[in-house]
């Protein structure tokens, strides 16, 4: 039990805490608080493999973190000559005493500072990621360079480089105002919706790690929905398509890792939970008159999880792309929309507005080419798919396309 016990609570913990003694004690001094967590892990590790797990674990590990806290800075001489200083102004002192204060209140709002602070645009989108899943959800350097499909010193080097980033910027660690709010919850839903896809789109052999990562991004967007200031509209359209996505994620890869493709998924596996939350969170996100990309993205993962192929679901779904298309154009979205485009026109006009895109390096565009080719042209379709297939990069896509050249192969 213990061996479980204790990696489950440092994936729920160790972001709390990091985040309470980070809003103490400042960026500047943001790999003390990590190695605190880290011994404090270390040392239920090895007490409790003698002494037996004790009765509440959670407060065992925040009472040896107070106290690890406090001996730290007792013996360090930049407790008395950079820390106490700084924290008179903001933390009430017992004598020579801080106080530490992991209450539930206070852990929510030095998590929220956290992440603003990480989601700052100083540091580049890889970046943000990567040091949110570092600090804000616990993952450490293996788990990151898998997610990313890379390896650990270069996730290494763009920690530390982000963190070296804040602090030269001399980026506090504080409760966002409301104009901070207004000004930067652009990048942290932006942050938190690219931690989502890292770990929905991902390459990534392992299961498990992907699933973490599409979990924590919903984590933290649910901080932000649990604070009155952060509880807008586009925070609970985020929320909302990730809880569409999420749904089918049981449903998207086979036994064997292969993908497989929405018209060929088993609808049981759906989750309907998920699809009910999704529902709930978009319906708060229609308050007010606001309207991003994550609405109209969630609106398409909502029509998404009717898995019946009606004229309706289809024109819903291609004047949801024709908004987006406007509002934020991406060659994904313009490839996405041409498909839906395909099941309200029909191919012949879907290919002339897909063949405009002109995608010549992506092989989703080929792909799409030869699905609409397919049963018009069979010749080109199979031309298309084998463009493709060489431009493919992960086995996965590979096996889809190769198994479309196969079946056009027996119509030709």
């Amino acid at each position: 039990m213990e061996k479980e016990l204790i990696p489950n609570l440092f994936r729920t913990e160790y972001q709390k805490i990091v985040s309470v003694l980070c809003n103490l004690f400042g960026i500047h001094h943001i790999e003390i608080a990590e190695d605190i967590v880290s011994d404090t892990f270390l040392a239920a590790s090895e007490t409790w493999a003698i002494k037996g797990i004790p009765d509440n674990p959670t407060a065992w590990l925040y009472t040896v973190a107070k106290n690890k806290t406090k001996n730290h800075f007792k013996r360090n001489d930049i407790f008395e000559k950079k820390i106490v200083s700084e924290i008179k102004h903001t933390s009430p002192l017992n004598g020579e005493e801080i106080e530490i204060d992991l209450s539930e209140q206070n852990i929510v709002d030095s998590q929220l500072a956290m992440i603003f602070m990480v989601c700052n645009p100083c540091n580049s989108d890889e970046a943000q990621i990567a040091l949110a899943l570092n600090l804000l959800c616990g993952f450490g350097i293996n788990e990151i360079a898998d997610a990313f499909l890379s390896n650990k010193e270069v996730i290494y080097k763009r920690i530390n480089r982000a963190k070296e980033k804040l602090k030269e910027e001399n980026i506090k660690i504080q409760s966002p105002n409301s104009t901070e709010i207004k000004d930067r919850i652009d990048t942290v839903l932006k942050t938190i919706y690219l931690l989502f896809s890292e770990g929905y789109y991902s390459t990534s052999q392992n299961t498990t790690l992907r699933k973490d990562l599409c979990a924590e991004a919903m984590r933290l967007a649910y901080l932000l929905i649990q604070n009155t200031a952060t509880n807008l509209p586009s925070t609970n359209a985020l929320m909302a398509l990730m809880c569409f996505h999420s749904s089918r994620f049981e449903a998207r890869t086979s036994e064997n890792g292969e993908i497989i493709l929405y018209e060929h998924q088993n609808e049981t596996l759906w989750n309907q939970e998920l699809i009910d939350r999704g529902t709930y969170f978009l319906g708060k996100s229609s308050i007010g008159d606001t309207l991003s990309k994550y609405h109209l993205e969630a609106g398409i993962a909502y029509w998404h999880t009717l898995k019946s192929d009606t004229s309706e679901k289809w024109k819903n779904i291609l004047e949801l792309y024709n908004h987006l298309i406007i509002l934020e154009y991406s060659p994904i979205v313009a490839l996405n929309r041409t498909f839906a485009l395909s099941k309200v026109r029909g191919k012949q006009e879907a290919i002339i507005e897909a063949e405009k895109l002109n995608l010549t390096d992506n092989h989703f565009y080929y792909s799409l080419l030869g699905n609409l080719y397919t049963d018009i042209d069979n010749l080109k379709a199979k031309k298309n798919f084998e463009t493709a297939l060489g431009l493919a990069k992960t086995q996965s896509d590979k096996n889809i396309i190769t198994k479309n050249i196969l079946k056009l192969t027996t119509k030709i």
